[in-house]
């Protein structure tokens, strides 16, 4: 994909341009402008509408916003808060914000061309100049216009469009610049000439201009664009002072020519260890730190602060990148360990490092104040209009840099710390680069780089393994590596098998400490208070892949502000990482540095029973929202110190979405811990949310976990619960007979119980099965007992539920009015219940005899009813549309049942659902023959080949 702004606004995808039109370029454009951050809902309906408030205006933006989605990823049905336009916040704090890649901006592109140039003519010889002129003429080639085209008039792109103007001149002059060095001024003219014709008051360009000429040999050109720009400089009352300078040294013939290299000073400190070997990844945030540290104003000194965890790479990415500067600051390099997380010695005081970067700097020992004060102040004498970069690498505090950082605007400090020291961000204007773990393919590359391609190239998946069980942390894969490239004699496999076993931080030894994860690990974790080293210890336990706030301060039996301010602590030490507001990580190295500081074995259990409290109760409470009429149980009473999450305050299917693959940890968990009654609940507590969203593999795993657990117990009311859950696995995976097992075992098991609700619920699923057989007697049987089962323990949802199950077996038998009847027996429950969860089947069932019966403008008012109730399940989703597919092509409509058809297959195709391949077969048709039978007889053909579908819940 490529967004052009550098002229008319266009998108292309593949080469090929993107037809937009007015609105959605309007709207791309402002997106644009907030690249990566919300834009409110309010301002983009009056920007585009003139309108923020009406609901007219407001469905247009929806509308523009949808247009637009499918324009930048045709084919994506994702959910609204992914993709490359999320939608964020809600209500008056509603929002988009789009998350485009900044690579694909031509713009982006542009400023990242001329940072480059500027670097290369740095070097000072031809070679480099060369290439700069080359990378600076390929860039103001694509500049094709008035940045943002047709909208350069509209208020909120004027200051944006202002900035690209200047960076375009600047990238002209930086390219002018390089020319008359290689002495080829003809070729600037041209761009010049066009430049100062369409901003004649510009001093800045009609100097170069003129200095081109002069350079070529047309000095009297040259004195005439001197003398043009004075009289309409002056007319305007400005004193242009560079331009009558240069006007007369054209006049003299005593324009001084450009001079190659710069000679070297005396005393220069060149104090930065060697470039780090074999550096892999970091490109994007070393070229946004070069872009702030060198394209900035000069109004003061600029610092940034490179922050991370242990073991990251802080060190080596700013060495990395303090040798790409070097060559910008020719007075000299500063480099010093502070040594703030050294458990071998002391952290570096102020004056220590300022008396070594005096000397450094050329002062004389006997000369070098005793006091701090007076050290600084011959320290920033000595910066003064000096361009010296420092780094500072392994702070521990704000109190420790500060003596340190230049006063000079001309100096760039580089500092480096695992504390993140937000006072040096918020009173000294540091600009903070955070650095997390590699991703998948950067680190296999630092390992084949340190091995060898040859060897790595014969077991790639042994290098992958590596990078795996290293968790992405350069320290631990470059210990992995070292190991591997001094015993070439292992196989790479073995290697990785040793890693996987028990003790993976014992392979991540070595006899030096510094390059030691384990005792790395140990200088930030001893730096912390009691109770943040004990919240840390704990966390081990954990067995999810991120935790809030709220499961911490269960965790650990505190209430969630001191849980809060702990995880600040950890946070601030990069102990934990917040990826997303609210959510934290531990690495998997870290993870187990915490398992072995890990409490005494009561502490252990008591914490993991309360996290284990904690995930059941809120997952219960989300689960009562849900489905608040499915039968409860009773959850086991909560330990003093949990804290549940409130789920009132969040969106039940979004909180289950985000804690999916913790809730499944969590059963395993409690499986293991032998907390026999919390693993099988847990699994019950996640079941509606894993059924709607057809996870059969997940809930066969569950529920094979709660089973055993509830057989320990001798439960056979849970035993009876986990195999009906276990049936439906099954099923959806296309194992009938064992489904059916499970349900007549379950019977068996509540033979002896008196639960009449639980047997209603398994002959309901039995009903359900022997239907989905074929079966058609044995399923009216069994959701005929149901029924009464259900009346009998005065069970009003479930009698809705069977009064559909019986309407749709007559349905399905062709009585169409007298499934009507019990359809609406049901929807009358449900509407007295409020249950949209139960009446989403009902309408399905409603809509699918409507339709047999030929009244299909009714069958489509049904599924647009079962769509509209639908909340998050995918299942009923595709079965309510594949019907509605039907009833459109029954009424001639034939695009709305293509629309219908595909959505549903495009879903059945994702879950597997049986089925979709007849709907495919019924999209053909709307292509192929179904024209030229007529629609009745089209629409019989396609039903006798399609199959019925049912879901678990009818």
């Amino acid at each position: 994909m490529h967004v052009s702004i550098l002229g008319p606004i266009q998108l292309r995808r593949d080469g090929v341009l993107v037809p937009l039109g007015p609105q959605l370029t309007t709207l791309l454009a402002i997106l644009l402008l907030e690249l990566g951050k919300p834009v409110p809902s309010r301002r983009l309906a009056t920007l585009l509408t003139g309108d923020d408030v009406s609901d007219a205006a407001r469905a247009t933006l929806r509308s523009h916003v949808a247009h637009l989605r499918r324009a930048l990823e045709p084919g994506e049905r994702g959910r609204r808060d992914k993709g490359l336009i999320a939608t964020v916040g809600r209500g008056t704090a509603a929002g988009y914000r789009l998350d485009l890649d900044p690579a694909c901006i031509d713009a982006v592109q542009f400023e990242e061309s001329l940072r480059e140039g500027r670097r290369l003519l740095t070097f000072g010889d031809a070679e480099q100049a060369d290439r700069a002129a080359a990378i600076l003429r390929t860039a103001l080639d694509h500049w094709h216009g008035e940045p943002y085209g047709d909208l350069a008039d509209k208020p909120f792109a004027l200051a944006e469009i202002a900035r690209l103007r200047a960076v375009h001149r600047a990238a002209l002059l930086t390219y002018a610049e390089a020319i008359n060095g290689l002495g080829r001024h003809a070729e600037a003219m041209g761009d010049l000439t066009g430049a100062v014709a369409a901003d004649p008051y510009d001093e800045g360009l009609r100097c170069m201009l003129a200095l081109t000429l002069y350079r070529d040999g047309r000095i009297d050109e040259a004195a005439e664009v001197c003398r043009q720009g004075l009289a309409l400089l002056g007319r305007r009352g400005i004193d242009a002072s560079e331009l009558h300078a240069l006007q007369r040294d054209i006049l003299r013939r005593e324009v001084r020519q450009p001079v190659g290299g710069s000679a070297g000073r005396p005393s220069v400190p060149r104090m930065l260890p060697p470039d780090v070997p074999c550096f892999v990844g970091r490109a994007q945030e070393l070229s946004r730190a070069e872009a702030r540290l060198t394209d900035r104003d000069e109004q003061r000194s600029a610092i940034l602060l490179v922050l991370g965890p242990a073991g990251v790479g802080k060190t080596s990415s700013s060495l990395r990148l303090a040798h790409r500067l070097a060559p910008r600051f020719s007075d000299g390099q500063l480099y010093a360990n502070l040594r703030g997380f050294d458990a071998t010695a002391a952290a570096l005081a102020p004056t220590e490092v300022l008396r070594v970067f005096l000397e450094a700097l050329g002062v004389a020992p006997e000369q070098i104040p005793t006091n701090l004060n007076g050290q600084i102040a011959r320290y920033q004498a000595q910066l003064r209009d000096r361009r010296i970069l420092i780094m500072l690498d392994n702070a521990h505090s704000a109190d420790q840099v500060r003596p340190l950082l230049p006063c000079s605007t001309t100096c760039v400090t580089v500092v480096t710390s695992r504390n993140r020291m937000s006072s040096l961000i918020a009173v000294d204007g540091a600009h903070p680069l955070t650095l997390g773990l590699l991703d998948e393919g950067e680190a296999g590359q630092l390992v084949r780089d340190r091995i060898g391609t040859d060897r790595a190239g014969k077991e790639p998946e042994a290098v992958s393994e590596i990078a795996r069980l290293c968790a992405g942390l350069p320290l631990a894969l470059s210990i992995a590596a070292a190991r591997a490239a001094a015993n070439p004699q292992f196989t790479l496999r073995s290697l990785a098998g040793d890693l996987a076993g028990a003790g993976v931080l014992d392979r991540l030894t070595d006899s030096d400490s510094s390059v030691d994860v384990r005792a790395v690990f140990s200088w930030s974790y001893q730096a912390l208070t009691p109770a943040a080293g004990r919240l840390f210890r704990l966390l081990g336990l954990h067995p999810g892949p991120d935790f809030t706030a709220a499961s911490a301060a269960s965790l650990a039996g505190l209430s969630r502000r001191t849980a809060n301010a702990m995880l600040a602590e950890l946070t601030g030490a990069h102990l934990t990482q917040e990826r997303v507001p609210g959510r934290y990580v531990l690495h998997d190295l870290l993870r187990a540095y915490a398992g072995e500081l890990s409490e005494a074995e009561p502490e252990r259990q008591a914490a993991r029973r309360r996290l284990l409290d904690h995930y059941l109760h809120s997952a219960v409470a989300a689960d009562r929202v849900l489905m608040p009429y499915r039968p409860p149980v009773a959850v086991v009473a909560p330990e003093e110190g949990v804290t549940p999450e409130d789920i009132a305050e969040v969106d039940p299917l979004a909180w289950f979405t985000v804690e999916h693959q913790t809730l499944i940890a969590m059963v395993d968990c409690a499986a293991q811990a032998g907390l026999d009654r919390h693993a099988w609940q847990l699994a019950w507590a996640t079941a509606t949310y894993l059924g709607r969203g057809s996870y059969w593999h997940d809930v066969l795993t569950t529920q094979s976990l709660a089973l055993s657990a509830a057989s320990r117990l001798d439960d056979r009311s849970a035993q009876a619960q986990c195999r009906r859950e276990l049936s439906h696995a099954l099923a959806g995976l296309g194992r009938p007979e064992q489904a059916r097992d499970q349900l007549h075992r379950a019977l068996a098991d509540l033979a002896d119980v008196a639960d009449p609700i639980g047997q209603a619920y398994n002959h309901l699923s039995l009903g359900w099965l022997y239907e989905l057989q074929g079966d058609r007697r044995a399923a009216i049987h069994h959701d005929r007992v149901a029924l009464d089962l259900f009346r009998r323990g005065g069970d009003r949802s479930g009698q809705a539920r069977a009064l559909n199950a019986v309407g749709w077996d007559y349905a399905q038998v062709g009585n169409y009015r007298q499934a009507i009847g019990y359809c609406r027996q049901a929807l009358s429950l449900h509407a007295e219940l409020s249950d949209d969860a139960g009446a989403v089947n009902t309408w399905d069932t409603l809509g699918y005899a409507y339709h047999h019966l030929g009244e299909y403008g009714i069958a489509v008012e049904c599924y647009e009813q079962a769509l509209c109730l639908n909340v998050g399940h995918r299942f009923k989703e595709a079965e309510a549309l594949a019907h509605l597919g039907d009833c459109h092509h029954a009424l001639g409509d034939m695009a709305a049942a293509a629309n219908s058809w595909g959505r549903a297959y495009a879903i059945m195709t994702e879950l597997r659902i049986g089925g979709a391949e007849a709907v495919r077969a019924k999209l053909e048709l709307t292509r192929t023959s179904l024209p030229a039978v007529g629609h009745a007889e089209g629409e019989r053909r396609a039903l006798r080949t399609a199959p019925s579908i049912r879901s678990p819940a009818k």
